[in-house]
């Protein structure tokens, strides 16, 4: 039973989260540059794969390595790799053409907001309590702010926010797929088929996408963001959520947008718009709101969305522990 209070070794996954969950939108931003938005995902969810397939096999569970589990209920694997990583990434990377990845890290921290609604529409009234139902409206509230200061009137910007907007839709469904149907699975097993399927169903489409000599920084780009911000950082999410329990090990996700945002000025020189300032908040509160707010100081935690990048296996741990 993790402790309701952090270790010292949560509180090092937890910075390790903050950080590398707020670097892909640098990664993908550059990687873009010279790479196809199918080769990106192609790239980063085969090589994530690859890394972690080791580490499934060698999972026992009742004398049974990870994969197997999630090979018998192949079918709901594949509605969550759709979900999770298929549509979510390419649009991400699709996005990242034209919209900052301050920008995006940001709408994608909108995941909660999205979660909520979903939560009322599945028949879950705690989310019409007065603090999540004000969480909901300022944040929506906060979105639009940043989008309309933002776009500028360019449409493009717009399509690209909506398309970032999508994909915190479908980090927020993802979750429901993986509580109801994916809860008897280790959460290993099924990172490792899903980013498998989905490596495998975008290379033909990155080979014929990708007619350039790839640049320096994107090649670079493009490794750390299967290395550290795919392979490595489920494996620090499964250990965030066994060290402090799945409730609290989502609330580092507050943190990436300040991280991606803090990459996108500083290495990128991306402007730091005013909309951006005065957005920014008014999303990261509107977000703690609905989500039933931060952690509670005698260890009882609320219900907190799962965000991502995350892993929503830990929305199922919660559900199985209630």
């Amino acid at each position: 039973m993790p402790s309701s209070r952090f270790s010292t070794r949560g509180w090092v996954l937890f910075a390790i989260m903050a950080v590398v969950w707020g670097m892909p939108y640098l990664f993908i931003r550059e990687a873009v540059e010279t790479f196809s938005p199918a080769a990106v995902v192609a790239i980063r969810t085969g090589g994530a794969a690859l890394l972690l397939l080791p580490f499934a096999l060698r999972r026992q569970a009742n004398g049974r390595n990870a994969l197997r589990p999630a090979l018998q209920k192949w079918p709901w694997v594949l509605a969550f790799a759709a979900i999770e990583m298929a549509g979510p990434f390419v649009l991400l990377a699709h996005a990242e053409q034209t919209i900052s990845s301050g920008l995006t890290g940001l709408l994608v921290a909108t995941v909660p907001l999205f979660a909520t609604v979903i939560a009322v529409l599945r028949g879950d009234r705690t989310a019409l309590r007065p603090m999540r139902t004000t969480g909901l409206a300022l944040g929506f509230a906060g979105v639009a702010i940043v989008a309309l200061g933002s776009a500028g009137g360019a449409s493009a910007d717009l399509v690209a926010m909506g398309e970032v907007l999508l994909v915190a839709v479908l980090y927020a469904i993802a979750p429901f797929i993986v509580a109801r149907k994916l809860h008897d699975v280790p959460s290993l097993g099924t990172i490792t088929l899903a980013l498998g399927v989905v490596g495998l169903g975008y290379t033909p489409i990155a080979l014929v996408t990708t007619d350039q000599a790839p640049a320096a920084n994107s090649v670079v780009s493009i490794v750390l963001l299967t290395v550290v911000c795919t392979a490595v950082a489920f494996i620090a999410f499964f250990a965030l959520i066994a060290e402090v329990g799945p409730v609290r090990a989502p609330l580092f996700t507050y943190v990436n947008p300040v991280v991606a945002i803090a990459l996108g000025v500083i290495i990128l020189a991306e402007p730091l718009s005013p909309a951006l300032l005065i957005g920014f908040p008014v999303v990261i509160a509107g977000c703690l709101l609905a989500a039933g707010g931060l952690p509670r100081r005698n260890g009882k935690d609320p219900a907190v969305p799962i965000l991502s990048e995350p892993d929503p296996i830990a929305l199922a741990r919660q559900k199985r522990r209630r």
